[in-house]
């Protein structure tokens, strides 16, 4: 039997980001179930300009050395050779990766012009942080897929309210398994600059307003008067302008416990990072669902994190993390002193980790993912 062809628009390596790193993975985990999967990446999502700007995208950016060909979405034109090869491929279903409304336009035209019937892989619904023509993207949103795979029950939620007429498939964040060799943790400190013995907090990835950073710098003086010699790790590009930041850290008193790690922070470096922590922090104002967790996951790191959005089925309370009781510093403050109760016990929370993400495979996710796109497949056009 043939198997079924499915081709694959979305950000891929060497762009930067959760996106691609997701798509990266997705894509071999089809291959294993034997699954005909057609990558058709992204070249660029913004121009020079902005990419060299400290706006950079939180969904993927343009790498060092972009790939030779693939969509740019800023460039209307390139849509075109787009559409063309996907007529040419002749897929039986199209699957695309969408995380913000800027990305409607073209997933709108290349369902009218393909005519192929196309599976959202939804990241986000709404944007973060909304822009003005946030409602028209939204409303294309609604027209051109004809069903939706979500990753996180408050996505799906916002599906069912506004197109509950359309199949939806509701998964999960697959875990990140750890890249590259193991960094022995008495390593990392020593290259990152931290003592051996010191509890250490990490904010990882892009900061957005909407992650939190300074609503955890403001706690960070209570956490302080509980455990002076903790220290807080920031490392991450910022999509804001950094000096707020700065200048709230001079002004809080607490620059001795903070080290900001400005800038993208490759894969290969990532486990320096968690290795040297002892808990990620998420101190999000909103959030659908977070790579950064199953992240931490694979490394087997317990999670601070705010109760919002899909945090609260993500984090486990008292088994894989701490969910704060607000969105406030004092709700984070009050987290963290958990977390420092806990440290003993850390070792038993590890196991409950471990065990946690063994329940979140690839392989899982490819099995549903690719079993509700040949039903798709199937429906008329």
């Amino acid at each position: 039997m043939k198997p079924l062809r499915i081709a694959f628009l979305s950000p891929f390596h060497p762009l930067k980001g959760g996106i691609a790193k997701f798509s990266d993975l997705l894509l071999p985990a089809l291959l294993e179930r034997g699954y005909d999967i057609q990558p058709v990446p992204f070249k660029a999502l913004y121009p020079d300009f902005l990419e060299r700007s400290s706006s950079e995208p939180a969904g993927a950016s343009r790498s060092d050395q972009p790939p030779e060909s693939g969509t740019v979405l800023y460039n209307p034109f390139s849509w075109f050779r787009t559409i063309r090869l996907l007529k040419s491929m002749k897929p039986d279903i199209l699957l695309v990766a969408y995380w913000a409304g800027f990305l409607a336009p073209l997933y709108f035209m290349v369902r009218s012009l393909t005519g192929t019937r196309t599976v959202v892989l939804l990241h986000n619904f709404s944007s973060h942080e909304s822009f003005f023509f946030e409602p028209l993207m939204q409303k294309l949103l609604k027209r051109f897929p004809d069903a939706f795979i979500t990753l996180s029950g408050a996505v799906t939620r916002e599906v069912e309210q506004s197109v509950s007429h359309k199949p939806c498939l509701q998964l999960f964040h697959p875990v990140y398994a750890p890249e590259g060799e193991p960094v022995a943790r008495a390593d990392a400190r020593r290259e990152l600059g931290l003592a051996s013995g010191d509890p250490v907090l990490l904010f990882f990835g892009y900061v957005r307003r909407y992650k939190g950073l300074d609503l955890l710098l403001e706690a960070m003086p209570s956490i302080l008067e509980k455990e002076p010699s903790l220290r807080l790790v920031v490392a991450g590009r910022f999509f804001d302008d950094p000096a707020p930041y700065r200048e709230m850290i001079e002004r809080l008193g607490i620059s001795g416990n903070v080290m900001l790690h400005e800038g993208y922070v490759p894969r290969e470096r990532t486990g320096h990072y968690f290795a040297a922590a002892d808990a990620l922090v998420l101190p999000y104002r909103s959030a659908t669902q977070s790579g950064v967790v199953q992240l931490a996951c694979g490394y087997r790191l317990p999670v601070i994190a705010t109760p919002v959005g899909a945090l609260t089925d993500m984090v486990r309370h008292g088994t894989t993390g701490w969910l704060a009781s607000g969105c406030t510093p004092e709700g984070l403050a009050g987290a963290v002193g958990a977390f420092l109760s806990a440290r003993p016990d850390i070792e038993a929370m590890q196991s409950g980790i471990e065990a946690y993400g063994r329940g979140f495979s690839w392989d899982a996710f490819a099995r549903a993912a690719g079993e509700f796109l040949e039903v798709q497949s199937q429906q008329p056009k």
